[in-house]
C-alpha cells in the first residue's frame, strides 16, 4: 500500500463518525429540532459501547448499547424540549454537559483495554481495481453503511411520503398541526433517530478508529457535525462531501506535524475546528433562508388543547 492509499483510508476512517453523527442530526433539524447536545451522545455512545464490547466480548452488542445509549440520551432531551416546551439550546448544551460527565465515569474502568480491529470487507474484484479498489471497495461495514445511510436519509426526505411530512412540519409546525399532521411524534422519532446515529458514531469512535476508550476522546466531533448540517445546507449529499472535507483536514494536520514544516503543533490540531468557523462565516453571509434553514429550527411547539 502505497502512503496515497494510507492516507485516503485514514480520510475515510475519519470522516465516518463526522458523517454518521450529521446525518442524524440533520434529521432532526429538518423536523425543526435544533439538539446540540450531538457531542454528549457521541460521548455516551463511545464510552458504553466499549464496555459492553469488552465486558461481553462482542463487537455487534457494543454497537447495539452505544445507539440504545444515544436513544436514551435524546429521549432525554425530547422529553425537555418537546414533553415540556425547554428551550432547545440550552437544553442541548446541557445533554452534552450531561453526556461527557457521564461518560468518563461509566468508561473509567476500560482505560487502558484495547479492542482488536474490526474486519474489513473486501467486495470480489472491485477491490484488486488498482489504484481504487482497496481505498473504496475494502472497507468495513461501518463505512458502507454510513454512504447506504446517506442515500437512504436522502430519498426518504425527498421522496417519501413521511419524510415529506417531516419537511413540512419542519417548514411550519403551526400550519402542519392545523392540517392534521402528528407534530410532535415525528418530532421524537427524528430526534430519537438522531440519538441513535450520534451513539454509532461513537461506538465507531472507540470501537474502530480508535479501538480503546479515553475520556474527551469525541474531542468536539460533535459540535463539527452540528456545524456540517449548515455547511451541507440541510442537504444529506452535501453532508457527505463536508464530512470528508472536515475528516481530511482532521487527518492532514496530524501528517503536517509528523513532517516538521515548523508550524505549531497547537496551530495544526485547530485546523478542523478553523475549517469549522470559516466554513460557518461563509454561509453567514448569505441569507439565511436561501441556504435552507426549516422555517421552525428551535421554536417550541405547544398545541392547541
Amino acid at each position: 500500500m502505497t502512503t496515497f492509499e494510507a492516507i485516503l483510508l485514514t480520510v475515510i476512517t475519519a470522516s465516518t463518525p463526522l458523517l454518521l453523527a450529521a446525518l442524524g442530526e440533520l434529521v432532526s433539524e429538518r423536523s425543526g429540532v435544533l439538539n446540540l447536545g450531538v457531542e454528549g451522545m457521541m460521548a455516551m455512545g463511545a464510552a458504553c459501547s466499549f464496555a459492553v464490547a469488552v465486558t461481553l466480548d462482542s463487537t455487534v452488542l457494543g454497537v447495539l448499547a452505544g445507539m440504545v445509549a444515544g436513544i436514551l440520551m435524546a429521549a432525554l432531551f425530547a422529553f425537555a424540549v418537546l414533553g415540556l416546551a425547554a428551550n432547545q439550546v440550552g437544553s442541548g448544551l446541557a445533554l452534552t454537559i450531561l453526556g461527557v460527565g457521564a461518560a468518563g465515569l461509566i468508561g473509567a474502568p476500560f482505560v487502558g483495554a484495547r479492542r482488536d480491529p474490526v474486519s474489513h470487507v473486501a467486495i470480489p474484484w472491485l477491490s484488486e481495481l488498482p489504484a481504487v479498489g482497496r481505498i473504496l471497495f475494502a472497507q468495513d461495514l461501518f463505512v458502507y453503511g454510513s454512504i447506504a445511510l446517506t442515500v437512504s436519509v436522502a430519498f426518504f426526505l425527498a421522496r417519501s411520503r413521511k419524510g415529506l411530512t417531516l419537511r413540512a412540519i419542519g417548514e411550519n409546525h403551526t400550519s402542519a398541526h392545523a392540517l392534521g399532521l402528528p407534530v410532535l411524534k415525528t418530532r421524537v422519532l427524528a430526534v430519537l433517530f438522531g440519538g441513535a446515529c450520534a451513539g454509532l458514531a461513537g461506538a465507531y469512535l472507540s470501537l474502530v478508529y480508535t479501538r480503546f476508550w479515553a475520556p474527551g476522546m469525541t474531542a468536539g466531533r460533535g459540535w463539527i457535525a452540528v456545524a456540517l448540517v449548515v455547511f451541507a445546507a440541510w442537504r444529506p449529499g452535501w453532508a457527505l462531501v463536508g464530512a470528508y472535507i472536515f475528516g481530511a483536514a482532521t487527518v492532514l494536520q496530524l501528517h503536517a506535524q509528523a513532517g516538521q514544516f515548523g508550524i505549531p503543533a497547537q496551530a495544526l490540531s485547530a485546523l478542523p475546528y478553523v475549517a469549522t468557523i470559516l466554513a460557518l462565516l461563509l454561509l453567514s453571509m448569505r441569507a439565511g433562508r436561501s441556504i435552507g434553514a426549516p422555517g421552525s429550527l428551535g421554536q417550541p411547539f405547544v398545541p392547541d388543547r
